[in-house]
């Protein structure tokens, strides 16, 4: 299958607004499930982000990748695998908070400084259902954050 570059919901569209339903155990491991995070995964790519949430491409389920890499819209940005994280919870989130700019690919153009934890631990499944925990810091911690606020409908503009 040929990499597939999905449409990406701006400002103002509904989907954007909705709190995403948990993918079910029965999709775990489903043709669907591989075939949309792999899709996201090349909308990421070609428009040069950081991190992406399904609800952004239209789809209003609980599924977000992560991966942080340097890039022309984050060019200091550490470098990380990529990450797809299902049904992602944050578990624990330090009280230590960091300043840091903010773009989105749904908000074309606007960018700011959103106060995030510096620390915090996430709970999620791979696309397989394995279930993972894991501690993020910093930059990678940020975009996590930040796509989990996509799950439950929120924008990080509403922060500025």
């Amino acid at each position: 299958m040929e990499d597939v570059v999905l449409p990406v919901a701006q400002k103002g569209e509904e989907v954007l607004n909705l709190v995403a339903t948990k993918v079910s155990p029965r999709e775990f491991g489903s043709l669907w499930l591989h075939q949309l995070s792999q899709a996201m995964q090349t909308t990421m790519k070609y428009h040069h982000g950081v991190g992406i949430a399904a609800p952004q491409v239209y789809v209003s389920k609980r599924i977000i990748i992560v991966a942080s890499r340097p890039n022309p819209r984050y060019p200091d940005a550490p470098d990380m695998p990529e990450i797809v994280m299902v049904n992602p919870e944050i578990l624990t989130a330090s009280s230590e908070k960091c300043l840091g700019e903010e773009g989105c690919l749904s908000v074309k153009g606007e960018r700011g400084r959103v106060l995030r934890a510096q620390k915090i631990v996430v709970e999620y499944y791979t696309v397989m259902g394995e279930r993972i925990q894991q501690t993020f810091f910093g930059f990678p911690a940020r975009i996590v954050q930040h796509e989990i606020d996509h799950l439950n409908g929120i924008l990080f503009v509403s922060y500025l």
